[in-house]
C-alpha cells in the first residue's frame, strides 16, 4: 500500500490554486505558502516585493491510490496559463511564475512527461514556461491567505479550468 505523497506546486496566486485543488478527490490536506528563493523564513510582507526569488505556491498531501500525481498534474495544467512568464491574470512578478517542485526523482520524470505531453497537445498557442525544480524549504504563509476564498467567499482569483 502506498504512502500519502505531497505535491509542492506555483501557479499564480495562491488562494485561487488551494481552491480547485483543495476539493479533489484524493486531497487530504493543502496549505499554501512560499518556496523556491532564497530569503529564509519568508513571508507575504517580503515575498510580495518580487525579490526574494519564492513563489506563491501550495503543498497537497494526497492519496496516490485515489489521485495519482500524474492526474494532479493534469490538472494543474488546466487551472493557470502555464505560458505566461512571471504572471497570472492582473498578478505581475517572479512570485506568480508556473512552477512544478519535485519530490523525488519520480516526480521529476512524471512532472518533465505531462509537461511534454502539454506542450505538444495544442491546448496552449505558446509553449509552456513552467519550472521543474527539486522542492526545497516551503514557509507556510500566514493563517489568513490558508483557505482564503473559503473565508473570502468571491475573493480576487484568476483561476478557472480550461479543458
Amino acid at each position: 500500500m502506498k504512502k500519502n505523497e505531497v505535491a509542492t506546486l506555483a501557479g499564480g496566486c495562491f488562494w485561487g490554486v488551494e481552491e480547485l485543488i483543495r476539493t479533489l478527490p484524493g486531497v487530504l490536506n493543502t496549505r499554501v505558502g512560499y518556496t523556491g528563493g532564497e530569503v529564509p523564513n519568508a513571508t507575504y510582507e517580503v515575498v510580495k516585493k518580487g525579490n526574494t526569488g519564492h513563489a506563491e505556491s501550495i503543498e497537497v498531501e494526497f492519496d496516490p491510490s485515489v489521485l495519482s500525481y500524474e492526474n494532479l498534474l493534469i490538472y494543474f495544467f488546466k487551472l493557470h496559463d502555464p505560458t505566461t512568464l512571471n504572471r497570472q491574470g492582473n498578478d505581475r512578478g517572479t512570485q506568480y511564475r508556473s512552477a512544478i517542485f519535485y519530490h523525488s526523482d519520480e516526480q521529476k520524470k512524471t512532472a518533465e512527461r505531462v509537461k511534454a505531453s502539454v506542450d505538444v497537445s495544442g491546448k496552449w498557442q505558446a509553449p509552456l514556461v513552467t519550472e521543474i525544480v527539486a522542492a526545497g524549504p516551503f514557509y507556510t504563509a500566514e493563517e489568513y491567505h490558508q483557505k482564503y476564498l473559503i473565508k473570502n467567499p468571491g475573493g480576487y482569483t484568476c483561476h478557472y479550468l480550461r479543458e
